[in-house]
């Protein structure tokens, strides 16, 4: 399971409404939810964020908590 999968499935979001509300088919957001190789937009980011009203920060920074600047010393 992805980030965003785990951080919705933590919100307990039902992701048929989510689907409804943003346009994002149930298939993508399957495939944003358990396909760690599928990208996921920032136009999709938003508007998921939106859909289950939190802030659009708090769930980019959860989805890309494990994302590090590479030292380059």
């Amino acid at each position: 399971m992805t980030e965003l999968g785990l951080y919705l499935s933590r919100k307990s979001v039902n992701r048929s409404d989510v689907s409804r509300k943003t346009g994002i088919s149930k298939t993508r957001l399957s495939e944003l939810s358990n396909n760690s190789s599928t990208k996921l937009r920032v136009d999709e980011l938003y508007l998921i964020a939106l859909a289950i009203d939190v802030d659009p920060c708090e769930v980019l920074k959860e989805v890309c908590k494990d994302v590090v600047l590479v030292n380059e010393n």
